[in-house]
């Protein structure tokens, strides 16, 4: 039977914030990726720490299937080299004295030398770092960097590997192309991981269960399509970066939900709805909104809105277009999308939305 990652504890730090875990689980079945997910500052990183033992918190308990890692209560305090876990940095902390093989190599002390050298090997082989076991960290580029880094982690096979943002410092074509292999590359492992992004994109190419930081505690936690999709209160819906969040009330409850929003009304799913909720924040995805030119098709599942173009931004591939229709509502679409519809600022348009793209939270 898999383990599992229990963990329940608080860190505080001087004058600082304090760091909350509250009934976190995170699941180390084989391969299977957490994310931990959350803007700067949210707490991330110190969750991650306490997880790996090189952060001790102030209270609580964290336990590894029978294993009890941590207890405030009876002073158990296991070291992380005790926990046998891998561990990535954010700046991969590559010995710069040490060329490639004895970085990867490092941490196999002890191993007879023919071992070592099997290890060692195999994995510079499966990363693809054959011809540069004899460079030094200054002599490779950010991505192979990463690979030697990565090596280095799993090369002692730990049966939990923790990596804080291993992307981040890398240029964003390189990230790019990166994010595919490094899921590719985990699955291969077969090594349980916990990952630390603010990434939305990473989030969503590499994980399998999502875990939503905010002010230092973890406030959602699924699958992350049904996290971003589906954020449970205003807090996850803020820190998932939802562009279009209103208050609205429910004026009528059937199949579907009508919510009025001013003098707009908005068709909804709302079985998840508390009965008799009334007051509700409306939360609109971008992307899950649709423009078009001329004369829209009513249907019941889907809202028809009336809008004017407000303005429109470059962000990164995309355009993210500011409307006006009784309220704010943003869309993100192609520039290719844009030019065909010949978009430009005042420009009257149609905005449809899905009725389950339309999420409620209740008030």
């Amino acid at each position: 039977m898999a383990s599992e990652i229990v963990a329940r504890f608080t860190r505080q730090f001087i004058n600082g914030p304090i760091i909350s875990a509250d009934n976190l689980r995170v699941a180390c079945a084989t391969p299977f990726l957490t994310v931990l997910f959350g803007s700067s500052g949210s707490g991330k990183t110190t969750m991650l720490r306490c997880l790996a033992g090189l952060e001790k918190p102030d209270s609580g308990t964290i336990k590894f299937g029978d294993e009890l890692w941590f207890d405030s209560s009876t002073s158990v305090f296991v070291p992380p080299q005790q926990r046998n876990i891998g561990y990535l940095s954010q700046d991969y902390a590559l010995f710069p004295h040490l060329n490639v093989v004895h970085n990867i190599g490092y941490g196999l002390r002890g191993l007879p030398a023919g071992e070592k050298a099997v290890r060692v090997t195999e994995l510079m082989r499966l990363l693809g770092l054959e011809e540069f076991g004899r460079r030094f960290p200054r002599e490779l580029s950010g991505g192979q960097q990463q690979r030697v880094a990565l090596a280095r982690a799993v090369v002692r096979r730990p049966r939990l590997l923790l990596l804080d943002e291993p992307l981040a410092a890398l240029d964003t074509p390189v990230r790019t192309r990166l994010r595919g292999e490094l899921r590719r590359l985990l699955t291969q492992f077969g090594i349980p991981t916990v990952l630390v992004t603010h990434d939305r994109t990473e989030a969503l190419a590499l994980g399998d269960d999502l875990v939503v930081m905010d002010n230092g505690k973890n406030i959602q936690q699924g699958p992350p399509h049904e996290v971003f999709s589906r954020p449970a209160s205003l807090a996850a819906a803020g820190a998932v970066a939802v562009e279009t969040v209103l208050p609205g009330r429910v004026v009528e409850v059937g199949d579907l939900v009508t919510v009025a929003v001013g003098t707009i009304k908005l068709t909804a799913l709302g079985g998840d709805l508390p009965p008799g909720t009334a007051g509700v924040y409306v939360c609109i995805r971008a992307e899950d909104v649709i423009l078009m030119r001329g004369e829209g098709v009513r249907s019941s599942p889907r809202n028809c809105l009336p809008a004017v173009v407000r303005s429109l931004v470059r962000e990164g591939p995309m355009m993210r277009i500011d409307l006006d229709c009784g309220f704010p509502l943003a869309a993100l679409l192609t520039k290719q999308a844009c030019e065909e519809l010949e978009l430009d600022k005042s420009l009257q348009v149609l905005a449809l939305i899905k009725a389950p793209n339309v999420h409620l939270i209740p008030h």
